[in-house]
């Protein structure tokens, strides 16, 4: 693996992050002279339905996608062995939630500034036919003050015309949408709405807003609503936005374009 990278112009590095069938590790670009991201796909290690569905589509997502807010493919490649390297940007900062980890409940303006970019991120997502399906606070990185949004390992391509349901169940309990977790039949735009709001709560309280260790009872606290400590302050206007982001109605839920218009990302 090292001598297929070094042939190819890349010093690898340390381990970075780990999926079930993947793992990035940090590596220097002799060609570009700076350090980037290698996330390392061995085809031979994941199950049928990955290999077949899900890496394909990955792959042709990413490839297309080009926006500030988005983790930049630089090239992939493909060793003998059945391996896919795919070569990023490098996020030094780390991800959100080890940001909100360490930092605890932001105050309201520095969440809105990172919000706003993942607002941006998957309007542009949505409006090229791509829901992300995976949101969460992980696969939200920081760059200085730059939010770019990764992982597309469960992405889908949706039709530009009408809604497609999705029926899968795709990335973490704790931020999947109501409708998700029941198995019913899903626009997976409207999944990532929902994914956005318990992103957003967890940038304002430091914490997630329901409890995924007990799927019944998580879906019960779903249909109540959240509660947001009042200690923290947070304006109306935000608590507003948090509702509409966390209805357990998927028709009623707004969609990316609703949320860019939302008076608290429009007045800071």
């Amino acid at each position: 693996m090292e001598r297929f990278l070094l042939a190819n112009g890349y010093q690898l590095g340390r381990t970075i992050g780990e999926g079930m069938y993947s793992k990035v590790k940090e590596a220097f670009s002799l060609k570009h002279q700076k350090k980037v991201a290698i996330k390392i796909i061995d085809k031979k290690e994941g199950p049928e339905d990955f290999i077949q569905r899900f890496l394909p589509r990955e792959l042709q997502i990413i490839t297309r996608l080009d926006h500030r807010n988005i983790i930049r493919v630089h090239e992939m490649l493909e060793s003998a062995e059945g391996k896919i390297y795919l070569v990023m940007e490098l996020a030094e900062d780390g991800d959100v939630f080890d940001y909100v980890l360490h930092e605890g409940p932001l105050p309201e303006p520095h969440a809105r500034a990172l919000f706003c970019q993942l607002v941006e991120a998957i309007q542009y997502c949505h409006d090229h036919g791509v829901a992300h399906r995976d949101l969460k606070c992980e696969n939200a990185l920081l760059q200085g003050h730059t939010l770019k949004l990764t992982d597309f390992g469960f992405a889908k391509l949706l039709p530009r015309e009408g809604r497609e349901l999705s029926w899968t169940f795709c990335g973490s309990t704790a931020y999947a949408a109501p409708e998700v977790l029941q198995g019913m039949p899903h626009d997976s735009r409207k999944a990532d709405i929902w994914s956005m709001g318990v992103i957003l709560y967890a940038l304002l309280c430091a914490h997630l807003p329901f409890d995924d260790t007990d799927i019944p009872k998580m879906l019960h606290q779903q249909q109540r609503g959240i509660s947001i400590p009042g200690h923290l302050g947070i304006s109306r206007e935000c608590q507003n936005l948090l509702k509409m982001l966390l209805q357990p109605d998927m028709t009623l839920r707004p969609s990316i374009r609703g949320v860019s218009r939302h008076p608290w990302l429009m007045n800071p």
